[in-house]
């Protein structure tokens, strides 16, 4: 095992954090470390595993068949159907800018939405990209708060 970075006063665990299936370890790497500035906390390339965080953003990535598989059922391509992973930032424009370098195609070009988040709307700056197995990640930059429009705004 390969412990990246100490666990120290400026990293939390996370309460929840997803292990998701991959293809390929070092390919996944380079999407989620290189391209999307995760780092990595801890790994275990022997077993193909890597925990990534990224300021309180935490997820496992384990490389399929090299260890015990938790498969509830057939595994096709694109992964995590049904799922998207939102990743708060600071910013998206990093990340679009080291995606756009490596010609990592969005999923989602970047837009702003607003939703509404109880009796206020909140504002997002966001774009979705898909990993090299198809699991879908947004990530997402917070821009602000208004009075909620629409019918049944204010």
């Amino acid at each position: 095992m390969t412990l990246q970075i100490p666990p120290a006063a400026d990293f939390a665990w996370a309460q929840l954090v997803p292990e998701m299936l991959i293809s390929d370890l070092s390919t996944s790497l380079r999407f989620w470390r290189d391209l999307c500035g995760f780092r990595v906390v801890f790994d275990r390339p022997e077993e193909g595993f890597a925990y990534l965080d990224r300021d309180g953003a935490q997820i496992m990535l384990d490389q399929r068949g090299l260890t015990r598989d938790w498969e509830t059922g057939a595994m096709e391509a694109p992964f995590g159907r049904g799922v998207n992973f939102q990743v708060s930032v600071p910013a998206v424009e990093p990340i679009l800018a080291a995606l756009s370098a490596a010609g990592w195609p969005l999923f989602l070009a970047p837009e702003r939405k607003w939703y509404r988040t109880g009796d206020v709307e909140t504002g997002v700056h966001q774009f979705l990209v898909q990993d090299p197995d198809g699991y879908l990640v947004r990530f997402s930059a917070w821009i602000g708060e208004r009075p909620i429009e629409g019918p049944d705004g204010l």
